[in-house]
């Protein structure tokens, strides 16, 4: 039998192909992604960033495991100190100061994305903590893997800097450790909570979708 998380990924394949296939993906890709796209994105994706740490700061809290413990508090960390810190740069680097960083309000997908992983978070297990931030954390090294195959930004500083940060060994590490750890503790698991799990992936894979989307058309509240 295969391991549950390529169960998940083969289930949310299509969603992913179109992930990769979007014009926002293909222009960090080839470099010719519009600046403001991504000036748009950086802003939106820290305040994503914000609560995704809180999700990982739950799921340490959560961990009966003293290593899965760790391996949480480590995402928290990275994300905390490094991730953040890096949006911060770019953002400074195209003008953005730390105010205007820090006072953004999240847009629709924004919100609903992270109401999304934050109630994962505080309702559901370890397992389905880790079926949720899953398809951000292993899709971000799928994608920008591709993309740093066929051609890792362009002449764009800026989004070859993006395409290393998520090919990075750390970040790659990252990933795969949640890979291990999701087919660890699904092992023998019943049918109908596997489902459960697969909702999860495919409502976060979606939601991935729509990310891009959002910071393609730069949608904000229509009200």
């Amino acid at each position: 039998m295969d391991p549950l998380s390529s169960t998940l990924r083969a289930g949310a394949a299509q969603i992913w192909k179109r992930e990769l296939a979007h014009p926002f993906v293909r222009g960090l890709g080839d470099g010719t992604l519009p600046v403001d796209r991504f000036g748009f994105y950086l802003e939106q994706d820290y305040l994503f960033l914000v609560e995704y740490c809180r999700v990982f700061a739950l799921a340490s809290a959560k961990a009966r495991e003293l290593a899965v413990m760790g391996l949480f508090s480590g995402l928290l960390n990275d994300t905390l100190e490094t991730e953040m810190q890096l949006h911060r740069d770019y953002c400074k680097r195209l003008g953005i100061a730390d105010s205007a960083l820090s006072g953004a309000r999240a847009a629709p997908v924004t919100h609903g994305y992270t109401r999304h992983l934050l109630s994962t978070a505080y309702s559901g297990s370890i397992v389905e903590i880790v079926a949720a931030v899953l398809p951000c954390q292993l899709g971000y090294v799928e994608i920008a893997s591709a993309l740093e195959r066929e051609g890792g930004g362009g002449h764009n500083s800026f989004y070859r800097e993006w395409i290393k940060t998520y090919t990075s060994p750390e970040f790659v590490e990252g990933a795969n450790r949640l890979v291990a750890l999701l087919d660890r503790l699904a092992q023998g698991m019943p049918p109908p909570q596997t489902a459960g799990l697969s909702d999860l992936f495919l409502t976060s894979s979606r939601y991935e979708y729509l990310f891009w989307e959002m910071s393609w058309t730069k949608a904000t509240w229509p009200v």
